[in-house]
């Protein structure tokens, strides 16, 4: 059966002087818990995880658990430019609960692939019985993963699949086209959910949907439904809030504010959104709440 799973990729929240908010993170999975979406995907891009340490790391963990498991699938991001670092991560959320992990390649210096592949090893072996995802991002990392790659990676015990993101379908479809069928592939392209399962795709992460789940999930249930009709309007609808909103953490947290779920702030480097923006995304959060 096909599939059109939407991970919803979560904001961590942060107070106006940079100090984790645990209490406004905990709002924000409560939001997401009621999307209907698949599932979440915690501590990525979107949660500015390059900022948190590992004690931050175990706390953001631990609530997502407590708020999300049960009600859907719980992602958590673990991948860190060393295996040591990725390893102690990995066995931090373990030891919480988590049972499915995602891991971006080694990033910042080069790695060969013979090191990448001894990573997600590492990596492989310290989640145990869980389910481990490679994170493919090569604009960020520096490092890509071929085809030929992944193959050699979804033979570890633990690999399930791969988030791919800013590569193109055709890309997708390469990596289709050579791993094994149970292999689930997520573009991490938050407009991309239809055009991303044509090419042999099970779904999308999307930071978008964090904040306006309503246009994802009509879009999923229309390519479900197989209504072109449908699946014409609701990717109108995403287009549309994926073209103001995008990537950009400090919109989604403007959302945020706008839905008062909670006033929480950006730790990393990114521009607050001017008054402009601002109205932009109060309309746009209003017209597909």
């Amino acid at each position: 059966m096909t599939r059109y799973d939407i991970l919803t990729a979560v904001p961590t929240a942060f107070h106006r002087d940079g100090t984790l908010d645990i209490e406004g993170s905990r709002a924000i999975f409560r939001f997401v818990a009621d999307s209907g979406n698949e599932g979440a995907f915690v501590l990525g891009t979107t949660g500015e995880f390059p900022a948190v340490d590992a004690e931050e790391f175990a706390a953001i963990v631990e609530a997502a658990l407590a708020e999300l498991q049960g009600r859907m699938r719980v992602v958590v991001h673990v991948g860190r430019p060393s295996t040591f670092e990725a390893v102690r991560l990995t066995r931090i959320a373990r030891e919480l609960g988590a049972v499915e992990f995602a891991a971006l390649t080694p990033y910042y210096l080069r790695a060969t692939d013979d090191a990448i592949f001894d990573y997600y090893r590492a990596v492989s072996d310290a989640v145990g019985d869980g389910r481990l995802y490679v994170y493919i991002y090569p604009a960020r990392s520096g490092n890509p993963v071929s085809p030929e790659l992944l193959v050699r990676l979804a033979e570890l015990p633990n690999v399930v699949g791969a988030k791919i993101s800013e590569l193109s379908l055709d890309d997708i479809a390469a990596y289709r086209a050579v791993v094994p069928a149970d292999f689930d592939l997520y573009t991490g392209a938050d407009r991309d959910l239809i055009a991303a399962v044509e090419v042999g795709a099970q779904g999308v992460v999307s930071g978008v949907s964090s904040v306006t789940p309503k246009p994802f999930r009509a879009l999923a249930d229309a390519g479900r439904a197989g209504d072109a009709a449908a699946i014409v309007a609701a990717q109108a609808a995403v287009d549309d809030v994926v073209a103001l909103i995008g990537g950009d953490m400090a919109r989604m947290k403007e959302a945020y504010r706008v839905l008062d779920v909670v006033d929480t702030h950006c730790r990393m480097a990114i521009a607050e959104p001017s008054a402009a923006e601002r109205t932009a995304v109060a309309e746009v959060v209003a017209a597909h709440r």
